[in-house]
């Protein structure tokens, strides 16, 4: 089945250029444009996506998606903003209202098509994947301990698919969720933040799903647009995980993996002790894998030269205290056992 899509936008150029640039792309489009006609046609039409304008005449755009949210069947529908402003108030205020992304006018095709095909793939990931834990979890709801059992093979299953992506990362989400456990034990957390912080380790790189295998498997370089591409993958990540009502935290991981210590990390620039204390864990113990696996442009680093680069992050890129029980981890593995086979 095509996937659908409603514009709404009071502007009738705009609506035929996005008509043309995705029905190009075999989708189907609907355009309406007012606010108010959108609320009604959602009365009794479930689209995929809704592309909705800012400034409209009468209902403007973040009115008409408070009024959508009112409609159950339209409720969880993704909506991205279409506006022309260049004002961080706007994206806040839409941020705020729910929508999934904003798109700048005039419409640059690439980009429009791109971010409609990520955010209706990663609607429906989420959606798959909430529908299969719900499902696994009504099918063991009596039996506890059989279902922490399949959940973790749930989870496993689905950090296997995502390392599957990478011609050359193959185990790492695995090994760093062994690494991650091992440090929050050497660091004294109870037994149930360590089984935490490993469950967050399996599924740190999940939003990688969302990554073009092109980009993920290339041999080279990234260029510029490739590597910001790749730096949406904890935003992503946290996306599909936060519909896990069952374990909120799991989040945690998968977004902040990839903050520093000093500040100059991403996706939100945090620092020290404002980022979560797992995801400081596992942070040491994704750089180290980096490190201590193979990649397209090089084989498993000698453990020195690993030892070194993480004695170097120790309070810039890392938690001081997480890489001191990393840096004795490393020296206890005197057959450099840690590294992938």
């Amino acid at each position: 089945m095509n996937d659908w899509i409603l514009v709404v936008d009071d502007d009738t150029s705009n609506l035929k250029m996005a008509s043309h640039i995705l029905g190009g792309q075999q989708m189907r489009v609907s355009c309406l444009k007012t606010g108010g006609d959108a609320v009604e046609f959602l009365q009794e039409n479930r689209p995929d996506l809704i592309l909705l304008d800012v400034h409209m005449p009468g209902m403007d755009g973040f009115l008409t998606m408070r009024k959508m949210r009112e409609n159950e069947r339209a409720a969880d529908i993704p909506v991205i903003f279409l506006t022309a402003d260049d004002d961080s108030n706007t994206e806040k205020r839409g941020l705020e209202l729910g929508a999934q992304d904003f798109i700048k006018k005039p419409f640059v095709p690439e980009v429009l098509l791109l971010r409609v095909r990520h955010t209706i793939d990663l609607n429906r990931l989420q959606a798959n994947l909430e529908r299969e834990v719900h499902k696994k979890t009504q099918e063991i709801a009596a039996q506890h301990e059989k279902l922490e059992r399949i959940s973790m093979q749930i989870v496993k299953a689905l950090s296997g698919a995502v390392d599957a992506k990478d011609t050359y990362t193959n185990g790492h989400s695995l090994r760093v969720a062994e690494y991650s456990g091992e440090i929050a034990r050497r660091a004294g957390l109870s037994k149930e933040m360590q089984d935490d912080i490993y469950m967050m380790g399996l599924l740190h790189d999940v939003g990688k799903i969302g990554v073009p295998d092109a980009i993920i498997n290339k041999p080279s370089h990234l260029t510029e647009e490739e590597y910001a591409v790749i730096k949406t993958h904890p935003v992503m990540g946290a996306g599909i995980l936060k519909n896990i009502k069952d374990f909120p935290k799991l989040i945690i991981g998968a977004r902040w993996h990839h903050e520093r210590y000093d500040g100059k990390g991403y996706p939100d620039g945090i620092a020290g002790e404002e980022i979560p204390l797992e995801a400081r864990i596992i942070a040491v113990a994704d750089a180290y894998d980096a490190m201590s696996s193979r990649r397209s442009y090089r084989d498993v680093l000698p453990q020195e030269t690993v030892r070194m680069e993480i004695a170097k992050g120790k309070g810039t890129q890392f938690d001081p205290g997480m890489t001191e029980i990393a840096l004795a981890m490393i020296d206890d593995d005197t057959d450099y056992q840690m590294r992938e086979r």
